[in-house]
């Protein structure tokens, strides 16, 4: 089954940040996880216990410490787990990425106007598979995003908390919303 239908089944994505959230989230029925912690010593057992429950796996590779954003981290990642694809703020890792059969999604803080003007110089870097906008409330951002680049699902990040931030961010043009919230996995 495609990523895109995958989303539309199941559009909650379960964004974990350690080991106790990564246990809890394996009961849950989001299909797709982001990995957002460990180190390179234990990153491809976390990716293991998640794939073994069946569940498609990107690892944020800026965030998983020992590892640098060069090249090599892709290779690393792509030697030592079964990652299906990777996050990064960095363009040209995603697109490295992309030639080793990687899925990539690249995450946009939008902080500001500036930040918000460079998400198109960035994206036709990158090409990634899925934009993440961070901070997922920000529906009107969404919304310019997904109508500027509608064959990549977008994906509305960070401070999503109630049923309600997570409807206005796919009423926005979401195709879904990660979460480190527990209670947003449930839902």
């Amino acid at each position: 089954m495609e990523l895109h239908e995958i989303l539309k089944g199941s559009p909650i994505i379960a964004a974990v940040k350690d080991y106790d959230g990564m246990r809890k989230a394996l009961s849950c029925d989001s299909e797709v996880f982001f990995i957002l912690f460990g180190t390179i010593c234990d990153i491809g057992d976390i990716v293991d216990e998640v794939k073994a429950a069946g569940k498609i796996v990107f690892v944020h590779l800026d965030l998983i410490e020992g590892l640098a954003g060069k090249d090599v981290a892709v290779d690393f990642l792509l030697k030592t787990t079964k990652l299906d694809g990777i996050i990064s703020t960095k363009p040209a890792l995603l697109k490295y990425a992309r030639t080793k059969g990687l899925l990539t999604v690249q995450r946009f803080f939008l902080l500001d106007s500036i930040a918000a003007a460079n998400v198109d110089r960035q994206f036709a870097t990158s090409k990634p598979d899925m934009v993440e906008v961070l901070p997922g409330l920000m529906t009107s951002a969404i919304a310019g995003i997904a109508r500027e680049h509608p064959d990549t699902p977008v994906i509305a990040g960070g401070l999503i908390k109630t049923k309600e931030d997570v409807m206005n961010a796919l009423n926005a043009g979401a195709a879904a919303v990660s979460s480190t919230n527990h209670d947003v996995w449930f839902m």
